[in-house]
């Protein structure tokens, strides 16, 4: 019984932080961000381009 319950609150868990992230991803999509949490801090070829364009 203990097992369906811990199944269930990880289930729970695994959702909320799906939905935290695509939550985050729309909120920066509708500020215009083209590249979300890039390691390149946005002077990537594709960012460049968007922002010249191109």
């Amino acid at each position: 019984m203990s097992a369906i319950i811990a199944n269930i609150v990880i289930s729970i868990i695994l959702i909320g932080a799906v939905t935290a992230a695509i939550c985050y991803i729309r909120k920066e999509k509708k500020k215009g961000v083209k590249c979300i949490g890039c390691p390149m801090a946005g002077n990537c070829s594709k960012a460049r381009a968007s922002r010249d364009g191109s």
